[in-house]
């Protein structure tokens, strides 16, 4: 197999960090205001979609997203955070962005950053958090 940049290679496990690092601070910053300054306004929105209580899923949603992404950066749990943060993604992506949307409107929707975050999520579902992770260094416990 050809590569562009060979020597990269030699810290590949350098991926599964930068994806920790930016998927996880990304969920924080999301997470956050839906568990405090938004909450009710968040809560409100998903009624308004079908999605009821609101109240529970602005809370399970905000749980999700902010310790998550407290986890996935740190590497602990990686795998549960990112499946829990896969499946967030796909309700997104279906029941809000594609699911209210015409298609001619699609490219409005901003379907493409949930699905770009539920990438990321799957790809740490199936890498695991890498040599730089506390699930990696809690290995040698199991």
């Amino acid at each position: 197999m050809f590569y562009y940049f060979e020597p990269l290679l030699l810290y590949d496990e350098l991926g599964p960090l930068v994806l920790r690092l930016v998927l996880g601070v990304a969920f924080i910053l999301h997470g956050y205001p839906k568990l405090t300054t938004m909450r009710l306004g968040f809560a409100a929105w998903l009624e308004s979609l079908g999605i009821k209580p609101g109240m529970f899923w602005a809370l399970v949603v905000g749980v999700v997203e902010f310790f998550g992404g407290i986890a996935i950066v740190l590497g602990a749990f990686t795998q549960l955070a990112a499946l829990l943060i896969a499946v967030d993604m796909l309700v997104a992506i279906t029941r809000v962005k594609l699911g209210k949307v015409r298609f001619i409107e699609l490219e409005k929707s901003g379907w493409e950053l949930d699905l770009m975050y539920l990438a990321a999520a799957v790809a740490l579902l199936f890498l695991g958090g890498g040599v730089y992770s506390l699930d990696e260094s809690w290995q040698w416990r199991y």
